[in-house]
């Protein structure tokens, strides 16, 4: 199994699960949701995703140091300001969190079940191996962040 580890981009990773979200969504039709804000609840779901994803970009770029996901032993310093203060992958939370909205335009009850896989993938092929690196790389100062902070919200 380690041979997928950090192999997977994880936009390529959040794409997958959308398509099949949809897929699961034509296949195993239901009635639309009962409640009449459902679209504007996709939207802000998707924004906000969109909103706390780029603030992890942001606080990288502002740090010198690498968003690629792929190379985590390239990262010159552990951000722990902004976004990184309230949880340790804005970018992948804020991906959840688009793929919820994603979920709800669907109207799809059965497709928020490829929410569990993406955080289940997420957290095995991806996030675990990050860490475990980020660890050797940074020793105490890392392990004190993750005492502090969680990993997803």
């Amino acid at each position: 199994m380690q041979k997928l580890e950090l192999k997977v981009p994880p936009v390529a990773v959040v794409a997958i699960i959308a398509g099949v979200m949809a897929l699961t969504s034509r296949l195993l039709p239901m009635q639309p949701w009962h409640f009449t804000d459902a679209k504007a609840l996709a939207f802000a779901l998707v924004t906000a995703g969109a909103f706390i994803a780029v603030a992890g970009v942001i606080a990288f770029r502002q740090a010198k140091t690498t968003v690629n996901p792929m190379k985590p032993e390239e990262s010159s310093e552990v951000v722990q300001t902004g976004i990184y203060g309230f949880t340790r992958n804005p970018m992948y939370l804020g991906f959840l969190l688009a793929l919820a909205g994603w979920s709800v335009w669907l109207g799809s009850l059965p497709a928020l079940v490829w929410l569990i896989v993406y955080v289940l993938y997420m957290n095995r092929f991806q996030i675990i191996p990050e860490e475990r690196i980020l660890q050797q790389h940074f020793g105490a100062q890392y392990v004190n962040y993750r005492k502090r902070v969680r990993r997803w919200f």
